[in-house]
């Protein structure tokens, strides 16, 4: 049986998580311009973690769920 639960450490790795390569190496992921991640969903996201990171991202900022990230923002500044 499938465990469809929410798993919040994606939440926290979006905030937490720095872009590894590429134009933007060194950005935290949930702070990735659209263009960037729009570009990413045309040419394929990678493989593994990152790859899954970078089409949750996507999918929070096109539908204009960012705010969902300020409480983990918040948290982890303290």
């Amino acid at each position: 049986m499938e465990n469809n639960a929410p798993n919040p450490q994606i939440l926290i790795d979006l905030v937490t998580m720095k872009m590894p390569f590429g134009k933007h190496k060194g950005v935290t992921l949930a702070y990735l311009p659209v263009s960037y991640l729009e570009w990413f969903n045309r040419e394929g996201f990678p493989d593994g973690k990152l790859g899954m990171l970078l089409a949750t991202i996507y999918e929070i900022k096109i539908n204009g769920l960012e705010k969902l990230l300020d409480p983990i923002r918040h948290n982890i500044r303290r």
